[in-house]
């Protein structure tokens, strides 16, 4: 019989303990290894929505809302921008913006949002299409992946869009005209394939109050002439520069530096101290996100780490306590030929057989606790999150519970290599 079978033989003989150690270190070792796959996906999720935006403007509220709401997608918005006061930011001759794309939030198909925006928008995340092609006219949308999965939505479909960015058929905008599905993204990992995005023109003809004969009239307020030419011409079909409809709003503006300079850097602190509007920065608000959720994260991790140390307390007491019963068995296993160092490894094998055991339930318990996880993260904020990952920090975390399982059984099996074969042997028989 080999050393490690004969330990595995040792260990079922008192499955309470066995159960017990395993139930404190899975629940160590799952909850480090939840804590590392929900904190890495967030961090990969947070750098590709990041899309290369250097600031962002809109009403006045919570920065770290404003940032949420327009970058992200997470939180509603803080409130609406007139063009007029905003002429300045969608200037395309900008001297410190290379571009500023707008957005339109508030409405939503399904629960899923709809973004009112020029093409800009979709080149910030390197998005391809899976079939279609981009809008051109409004009520024309492009759908992302995620969204045409999940709706099984496809090219020609039409839909109209509710106010808000709850899923209620009540608030359907019943008196509207319908949008039409012209193009589906293929899939990016990014937030865009939750979005379903169309012109901004779209949304302003959503919310008049009659949508056809509003469009129509704003149309016609503008000179046709130039719009004609500049329809023709355009690569994708676009409008009038939004800063020509002075009695619309948007929601928001994604904007990118031309370069890093001194104005560059000062413009958020000019646009909050002299406008109407907030400007904030993505880098600075999410670095204050990731510090107020540090703190909940290590406070998780220290409790692990203490249950795992627990855990591991709780090995050294089971196999310490067990040499009491088996000492007359070590004796005679020591009187058929064993030698100290088989008995010394024995009880070793026994610690490891415990950890390893306890680390493959701690895995398997923190992938099934993600799956559970993913779902609830995906019905509430529309975020793929996935369970069949695998980091490299669990790699670590075996190495570390090898040593925990080690250690734990260095002193019981220091002990049984040290058993007075003769004491043993006599007491028993006395």
């Amino acid at each position: 019989m080999s050393i490690l079978h004969l330990s595995w033989k040792n260990i079922l003989n008192k499955p309470l303990n066995l159960v017990l150690n395993l139930v404190l270190f899975a629940l160590g070792v799952g909850l480090i290894s939840l804590l590392l796959l929900v904190n890495v996906q967030l961090e990969d999720k947070f750098e590709k929505n990041f899309a290369g935006i250097d600031l962002v403007i809109g009403a006045k509220g919570s920065p770290l809302q404003l940032i949420l709401s327009s970058l992200y997608h997470l939180d509603a918005p803080t409130g609406n921008m007139p063009v007029s006061e905003a002429k300045a930011f969608l200037n395309p001759k900008h001297p410190i913006f290379k571009s500023a794309i707008p957005l339109s939030l508030g409405d939503s198909h399904r629960g899923y949002r709809i973004v009112g925006t020029n093409t800009g928008f979709i080149d910030l995340y390197t998005a391809k299409f899976a079939d279609g092609k981009l809008f051109e006219e409004n009520m024309e949308v492009v759908v992302g992946a995620t969204v045409a999965k999940n709706l099984n939505i496809k090219l020609a479909d039409e839909f109209k869009s509710s106010h808000g960015l709850i899923e209620d058929e009540n608030l359907v905008h019943e008196d509207a005209a319908p949008f039409k599905v012209v193009g589906i993204l293929e899939k990016t990992g990014s937030v865009i394939d939750q979005l379903i995005v169309t012109k901004t023109q779209s949304i302003w003809a959503v919310h008049d109050e009659h949508s056809h004969e509003a469009e129509e009239s704003a149309d016609h307020k503008h000179n046709e002439a130039e719009h004609n030419l500049e329809h023709d011409e355009a690569e994708h079909s676009e409008d009038l520069p939004l800063s020509s409809y002075e009695d619309k709003s948007i929601t928001s503006l994604l904007v990118k530096f031309k370069g890093r300079n001194i104005q560059a850097l000062n413009m958020a602190r000019n646009i909050n101290e002299n406008t109407n509007f907030q400007a904030a920065t993505p880098a600075i608000e999410i670095n204050r996100l990731y510090t107020l959720l540090g703190v909940g994260e290590e406070a998780l991790k220290a409790m692990a780490l203490l249950i795992i140390f627990v855990s591991g307390l709780s090995i050294f007491i089971s196999l310490f306590s067990s040499l009491r019963e088996r000492k007359y068995e070590l004796a005679v296993m020591r009187t058929l030929g064993a030698r100290p160092g088989f008995l010394f490894q024995l009880i070793i094998f026994e610690g490891i057989i415990i950890a390893v055991l306890g680390y493959f339930c701690g895995i398997a318990l923190s992938h099934g606790s993600m799956v559970l996880l993913a779902d609830f993260l995906e019905k509430s904020y529309r975020y793929d999150f996935s369970a069949a990952i695998f980091l490299k920090e669990e790699i670590y975390i075996f190495g570390g519970s090898l040593v925990i399982g080690i250690i734990a059984a260095i002193i019981p099996a220091f002990q049984a290599s040290k058993t007075d074969i003769h004491a043993t042997l006599a007491d028993n028989k006395g």
